[in-house]
């Protein structure tokens, strides 16, 4: 159940983002782009699950540098790889620059998803 809340805010997050900012678009229209949302939703899931705990790691003097603010650019490529694995397994998802779409859009989805996340059943009962 956890998991399906996970996707479920990742999903609404990567949406908002994409109505907010020109540069993140997804293709399809109506229920094909229900479809791709909850693959990149997936996608964007595993990335952040996977890769981003290492890339924190390595960046970890940067970060400590810069008081934090380097996870926004960890965050942003995050997002960018989302778009280019998206992009290899048949998924229309699309963030066009880093700093002003990729940056912009994960400060958008981070937000969201600490918010539709407060909103989602977390499995504890």
């Amino acid at each position: 159940m956890k998991i399906l809340a996970g996707i479920v805010a990742n999903g609404v997050a990567l949406w908002v983002a994409s109505a907010l900012i020109s540069g993140i678009e997804f293709g399809g229209q109506g229920w094909a782009m229900v479809l791709t949302i909850i693959g990149v939703a997936v996608v964007f899931g595993l990335v952040n699950a996977i890769v981003r705990p290492l890339a924190q790691l390595l960046s970890l003097p940067l970060i400590i540098l810069t008081l934090g603010l380097f996870l926004l650019v960890v965050n942003a490529l995050m997002l960018l790889l989302t778009s280019w694995l998206s992009g290899v397994l048949g998924l229309d998802f699309r963030v066009d620059d880093f700093w002003w779409d990729a940056v912009l859009g994960s400060i958008i989805i981070s937000v969201v998803s600490m918010f539709v996340g407060m909103l989602l059943p977390d499995g504890r009962e």
